[in-house]
């Protein structure tokens, strides 16, 4: 024997007169509007903080592209990355862009201030190909020790475009009887701006002629490669299977994999955190149907025995604790956002450039964890409605009448 058809009509009629304010039960109705304001904050909240976080890693993610490249090919014997190797690669993947490299410490001192850097010797017209902020500094000297600087190593050391600083190489050089540290007097050819200071004091560009002259290094054998192609993530594993095990290769993303693991475990746990928000409104969710089931003992009782059945009794307060969820999750939707294009439009809070990269705040909700808000909350409203429903449904009409 199959089940009555709820009737739909009485059903959407109680639930809108128990949602009408109750002057004598006000406390139901402020407990409801409670609730609603409270999913509503929970919502709003989550959206701005999973919109601040990808937008924070967006912002790394695309700062540290640039200065780190996507793929880097490294070497495990002394003349493993050579000019042969390279060319075979670039027949190979012809859409490559590679531009090798040679590397090493140095001390800049110059205008009575010291400090450490690291030198990368390139072929200038491959590395603009490859990086944006080398391309974007410039520099047209024909010198063949020239240099471009970070904009806060050249702050530190009062060098400017044309000025010289002194670099102070780790090799030693006969002076007398003694040695003392190699050293060499560069121009500054050129200075580049990433947008993270810590690039920018720490890494300094010059030719591969350069190495070679002052250190001795082989012409065509190299310290190492970065490569340019579109899709590294997809690439690397069959750039891999074509190089010789003397090498290893490695991605942009595993350079800086515990970096970005980190804040992806921070993220997940401030999604966590803030889901609290919403649980606890969906905890006036209960209290308020619950509420509503008390102070309607009477009227639930009279309906069951004028023929309402349990499940239309359970319908309507499942579907009463959803509708005021609903309202939370469309209202929170809004006022998220809202509050995102208000982030976006408006410099309201402003961030030191230095440190993060940007002086506003990077705002990025993606529709995965928008989906993953919405998710959440419909799940946690559909288990608060479930308990209050399910005690309304098992009233005793006999009982009830007889009390009263």
């Amino acid at each position: 024997m199959s089940r009555p058809t709820p009737n739909r009509q009485f059903i959407r009629k109680i639930i809108r007169h128990y949602l009408r304010y109750d002057s004598e039960n006000p406390f139901i109705f402020i407990s409801a509007l409670l609730a609603f304001l409270g999913i509503a904050a929970g919502v709003m909240v989550l959206m701005l903080a999973m919109g601040v976080m990808n937008g924070s890693q967006k912002e790394f993610r695309e700062r540290l592209f640039v200065m780190n490249y996507p793929l880097t090919i490294l070497p495990m014997d002394e003349d493993a990355v050579n000019d042969a190797m390279l060319l075979k690669l670039k027949a190979q993947f012809p859409e490559l862009i590679i531009s090798p490299y040679y590397t090493t410490q140095v001390i800049t001192r110059n205008d009575g201030s010291v400090e450490g850097s690291l030198l990368y010797g390139v072929d200038f017209s491959k590395e603009r190909k490859i990086n944006a902020v080398f391309r974007k500094a410039g520099g047209d000297g024909n010198s063949t020790f020239r240099a471009i600087v970070g904009d806060s190593l050249a702050s530190e050391m009062n060098a400017y475009e044309g000025d010289k600083v002194t670099l102070y190489f780790s090799e030693q050089q006969a002076v007398g009887f003694g040695s003392m540290p190699l050293q060499k007097r560069f121009i500054v050819d050129a200075i580049f701006d990433s947008g993270l200071k810590a690039y920018d004091k720490a890494i300094m560009y010059t030719t591969l002629e350069a190495f070679e002259k002052l250190l001795k290094r082989k012409e065509g054998i190299y310290d190492g490669a970065h490569l340019y192609c579109e899709e590294p993530l997809q690439k690397i594993e069959a750039i891999r299977n074509t190089l010789p095990d003397t090498v290893l290769i490695e991605g942009w993303w595993q350079q800086n994999g515990s970096f970005f693991s980190a804040m992806e475990m921070e993220k997940k746990a401030l999604f966590l955190v803030l889901l609290m928000i919403i649980l606890v409104a969906s905890l006036n969710i209960i209290s308020s149907l619950l509420m509503t089931v008390m102070s309607r003992r009477s009227e639930i009782a009279l309906m069951r025995t004028l023929g309402a059945t349990k499940r239309e009794i359970k319908g309507i307060f499942f579907r009463l604790g959803l509708i005021i969820g609903a309202g939370g999750i469309i209202a929170g939707t809004v006022m998220g956002l809202l509050g995102i294009w208000v982030l976006k439009s408006f410099d309201i809070i402003s961030l030191p450039a230095d440190v993060y990269g940007t002086s506003k705040l990077p705002v990025d909700l993606t529709l995965s964890d928008f989906g993953l808000i919405i998710a959440g909350t419909a799940i946690i409203i559909l288990l608060s409605s479930l308990y209050p429903a399910k005690k309304a449904a098992e009233t005793d009409p006999l009982s009830v009448l007889r009390n009263e």
